[in-house]
């Protein structure tokens, strides 16, 4: 039987600390974020960055300690401060409605862009004025999982470590280097610096993505850059691209929604890019 929770008052100064993060002033000041969950919480235990572990702190219930003992040693061993905790404690933590019994506490792991610059990447997603975090998150998790090698949240976007947005990456932001607060002339000069095409993509663009892949031009270091989840990019954003690119609807829907059109495009880059390693 597991021992049963040390923590049980939501009061205490460690779970009033730990709620505080869920507001970003505090996220900023104190430089560190809620990762909520089994997926989040065992990507966080693996990650490390230049301050050491990434998580730093875990609150767990007992039974969710019994059922995810690895993730729990998995913590202790990377140094982790583990808290057994009633329920109603992780409730009061947790920003879901239905928590899963385990609240982690992570330092913030966002990458400098300029160091992002010098692995000269091949494949970005940047996101211009997005600002809802749901939308945040799933984007990285495409771009994670279409290859890519680094995200870009410009200084007009929402807050990277968001819950929601930390939630709907599913654990993606532990996966590949994120650079926050670049406002978006720095993160297209700089891409483009290092030889990256900059692709905007806009329902209302003068290119076609399939014609973009007819014409092979697709093959070579690509920066996606994305906009508001309602208006799209601003017309000063589209300027300063080497294409606006529009998803082709070959069916009878009016649109398609950011995280989708943004899964199509860094796929379609990611298939182009392979294609052309291939043959060379």
């Amino acid at each position: 039987m597991p021992a049963g929770p040390e923590l049980i008052s939501p009061r205490s100064s460690r779970v009033t600390a730990a709620r505080r993060l869920a507001k970003r002033n505090f996220r900023g000041k104190e430089r560190l974020f809620l990762a909520e969950g089994p997926q989040a919480v065992r990507e966080a235990a693996g990650h490390r960055g230049e301050g050491g572990a990434t998580l730093v702190e875990l609150f767990v219930t007992p039974d969710a300690a019994e059922r995810y003992a690895d993730i729990v040693g998995g913590a202790r061993a990377v140094g982790a401060r583990v808290h057994l905790a009633a329920e109603d404690v992780i409730a009061d933590v947790s920003t879901t409605v239905t928590p899963q019994g385990l609240v982690g506490i992570c330092r913030f792991l966002d990458t400098p862009f300029e160091e992002i610059l010098k692995t000269e990447p091949r494949l970005v997603a940047v996101l211009a004025h997005v600002r809802d975090p749901g939308n945040a998150g799933t984007v990285l998790r495409c771009a994670d999982a279409a290859g890519a090698d680094a995200v870009v949240l410009t200084d007009a976007s929402v807050d990277l470590y968001n819950p929601k947005s930390v939630r709907a990456s599913v654990g993606s932001l532990f996966h590949l280097p994120v650079a926050v607060g670049v406002p978006v002339e720095h993160a297209v000069q700089g891409l483009k610096d290092v030889g990256v095409r900059i692709l905007a993509a806009d329902g209302a663009g003068e290119d076609d993505l399939d014609d973009e892949l007819d014409k092979g031009t697709m093959g070579g270091p690509t920066a996606w850059v994305f906009g508001n989840e309602a208006w799209g990019l601003p017309e000063d954003t589209r300027a300063l691209a080497d294409a606006v690119v529009r998803v082709p609807i070959h069916g009878k829907a009016e649109s398609l929604n950011l995280a989708t059109a943004a899964a199509v495009c860094l796929y379609a880059s990611a298939r182009a890019q392979r294609d052309r390693g291939a043959r060379s």
